[in-house]
C-alpha cells in the first residue's frame, strides 16, 4: 500500500503539472459541452491518458475509473479512481480552483485520497489509518467551529434539483453560516480537511470527485457518511462532510431537502 500511496503522489504531481501546461494557452484549447454548465477539454483527456498510462505501468494488474474513459478492470482488487481535472468551468475560464483528483479503492474502501492543486502547488494526500497532510505537514478540520463561525461548501450540476440547492442555502443562511460555491468539489472538500471551510453539502457527486476528499476529511479529524465505496463507483451519492460542530446541522438540512 505504502507502494501505492507513493506513486499516487508522484502521479498526481505530473499529471498536475502536464494540466498546469494546458492551463498556460487556454487560448488554443479544444473545448467540448458535455450538458449544461458540464465541458471537457482536450486536458482532461490527454491528462487522464497520461494518468491512466503511469499507472498501468507501475500496477499493470490494478483496476481503473476515471471520468473521461472506460473503466479498466482489476485483478488485485485494487482500483484507482480518477478525476484529471476536477473543475473543468474553472480550468477553461481562466480560474485557478481545480485540481488532480486521485482515489484509491480496496475492499470496498477508500485506502488512499490525493488532491493537488498545481496552479497553487498544495498536496493534499490521506492515507486510512495514518492521518491526512498538506504539503508533508498534518492538517485538521476545524472540529469546533459551529456554523456561525465559518463558511460551508455546497455544490451543484445540472444531474440534480435545482430547487433543492436553493433550499439548501436558505438552510445554511437561516442557521447563520454563509456558503461557498468555487466549482470544485474536489477542492472544496479538501479545504474541509484542512480546516478552511467548515464543512460540504452536495445532493449527488461522482466517485471520481469525493472519494479522495471523504478519505482526507476522516482522516483530518472531521465526519463523513458511511458509504460503499463501490457503490459510491457504480452509481455516485449525496456528500455531507464537516467538522463534529457542524456535522449534524448539514446531515438534518440534507435529510429535509434532498428527497
Amino acid at each position: 500500500m505504502n507502494n501505492r500511496s507513493q506513486a499516487a503522489v508522484e502521479i498526481a504531481r505530473i499529471g498536475g503539472e502536464l494540466a498546469l501546461e494546458y492551463y498556460r494557452r487556454l487560448g488554443s484549447l479544444v473545448i467540448e459541452d458535455k450538458g449544461p454548465q458540464d465541458f471537457v477539454s482536450e486536458a482532461d483527456k490527454a491528462v487522464e491518458t497520461h494518468i491512466r498510462n503511469m499507472i498501468i505501468a507501475a500496477f499493470p494488474d490494478d483496476g481503473i475509473v476515471g471520468e473521461e474513459d472506460a473503466p479498466k478492470p482489476s485483478s488485485t482488487g485494487y482500483r484507482w479512481v480518477i478525476d484529471p481535472i476536477d473543475g473543468t468551468t474553472n480550468f477553461i475560464s481562466g480560474i485557478p480552483a481545480w485540481t488532480v483528483v486521485l482515489a484509491v479503492v480496496f475492499e470496498d474502501k477508500t485506502q488512499i485520497g490525493v488532491i493537488f492543486d498545481p496552479v497553487h502547488n498544495e498536496m493534499f494526500v490521506a492515507n486510512r489509518g495514518a492521518g491526512a497532510t498538506l504539503n508533508g505537514a498534518p492538517m485538521a478540520c476545524a472540529s469546533d467551529a459551529p456554523i456561525t463561525r465559518g463558511t460551508v461548501g455546497t455544490g451543484y450540476s445540472s444531474r440534480i434539483s435545482a430547487q433543492a440547492s436553493a433550499d439548501v442555502v436558505l438552510a445554511i443562511l437561516e442557521k447563520g453560516g454563509v456558503f461557498h460555491r468555487n466549482a470544485s468539489g474536489a477542492l472544496s472538500l479538501a479545504y474541509v480537511a484542512s480546516g478552511r471551510l467548515l464543512g460540504y453539502i452536495e445532493e449527488h457527486m461522482n466517485a471520481w470527485d469525493c472519494l479522495a476528499g471523504q478519505l482526507l476529511i476522516a482522516e483530518a479529524g472531521g465526519q463523513i457518511e458511511d458509504q460503499s465505496a463501490n457503490q459510491m463507483i457504480a452509481q455516485g451519492g449525496r456528500v455531507i462532510a464537516g467538522g463534529n460542530a457542524v456535522f449534524d446541522d448539514l446531515l438534518k438540512i440534507a435529510d429535509t431537502t434532498y428527497k
